[in-house]
């Protein structure tokens, strides 16, 4: 019994140093808390601005972590159209989305006001407004739905595309059934135009164009080209007639599970990842538009905005008048003054 106390014990004092000399030297794997699991998921194709800020995200997730926190990308409508990722958000089954504005204003309703006719020319300018007081205001109306906003993408400046004419002034679309998503303010806008709309999930989209069940769509130049929807609608018209986000949420339960250095490592990488996905998108459509006007199989032209701005101004007066028309005035004032 003696010698075997004195065997376990230097056994102990054995392993115990070789603990101690770990310790100094780098844990080993063993050793080491698995990392926390944070999926992504998001509705865009390969190549788009969205996949490439997504996969540097997760990048700068897992080097500002150390590896402790650990992002699988999961994009191209992989779990779902967006409105089924926001109920996976909500009910804490997906940690992060790249969501859609027309998809997450059917329960932030007064996120679908950024998408007003002819409001923002520029993208820049929309995120701009979106990082000032327009944010705040919007930040408690997520909080109540069980969403923490981390970031804010640029999803363009939106253009019509159609497989029948070229689109100069708003009589050209009558006649035309347009696709637009669940956005009510994109749906205001085709019907003040004079065309019908249908509302369909963005993943079906290449197909419902080419099988003729909608002669149009609208989208940024990005989404066209990387959606290959130019192949079925070769008649591009530059409208240009509104700007949408692509507003990046977090379950909230997700949120709540961080520590305060983990939120502070996702804000930073999400930071530098907007950055990027602002800027290559803006560089893309800047390409995009010259590539389209290089393929003859493409029509790109010019519409009359000015004719499209007087049609659709009746949109502003009945946004201004639903419950959260005073969120309308508040950025009607903020952008156009």
């Amino acid at each position: 019994m003696k010698d075997s106390f004195k065997l376990n014990r230097r056994s102990f004092l054995q392993g115990a140093g070789a603990v101690g000399a770990a310790a100094l030297m780098g844990a080993p794997t063993i050793l080491r808390a698995a990392p926390m699991k944070i999926t992504f998921g998001h509705g865009a194709a390969p190549g788009n601005p969205r996949t490439i800020a997504a996969d540097k995200f997760a990048e700068l997730v897992k080097m500002k972590s150390g590896g402790a926190l650990e992002v699988t990308v999961a994009g191209a409508a992989m779990l779902g159209d967006d409105a089924a990722m926001l109920t996976s958000l909500r009910t804490g089954t997906l940690a992060i989305s790249a969501n859609s504005q027309g998809a997450t204003s059917a329960i932030v309703p007064e996120l679908a006001a950024l998408g007003l006719p002819f409001l923002f020319s520029k993208s820049d300018d929309g995120v701009k407004v979106l990082s000032g007081k327009i944010g705040d205001l919007l930040k408690p109306k997520f909080d109540a739905v069980g969403l923490v906003p981390i970031g804010w993408w640029d999803n363009g400046i939106r253009h019509i595309t159609n497989s029948k004419r070229s689109i100069n002034v708003p009589d050209d679309l009558k006649g035309l059934k347009f696709r637009t998503p669940p956005d009510p303010a994109t749906i205001d806008i085709f019907q003040a135009l004079g065309a019908a709309t249908a509302q369909i999930a963005f993943s079906e989209l290449y197909v419902a164009l080419q099988q003729k069940v909608v002669d149009g769509q609208e989208n940024p130049l990005t989404n066209i080209a990387s959606a290959k929807i130019y192949e079925v609608n070769p008649f591009v018209s530059l409208s240009a007639h509104k700007w949408e986000c692509t507003p990046v949420l977090m379950s909230k339960m997700a949120w709540n599970r961080l520590d305060a250095k983990s939120k502070e490592i996702i804000l930073e990488a999400m930071a530098e990842a907007t950055t990027l996905q602002i800027g290559t998108s803006n560089e893309a459509n800047i390409k995009l538009e010259k590539d389209f006007r290089a393929n003859s199989a493409i029509t790109v032209n010019n519409v009359d905005l000015d004719a499209f701005r007087k049609q659709t101004a009746s949109v502003f007066d009945k946004w201004e008048q639903k419950p959260f028309g005073a969120f309308v005035k508040d950025l009607r004032k903020t952008v156009l003054g």
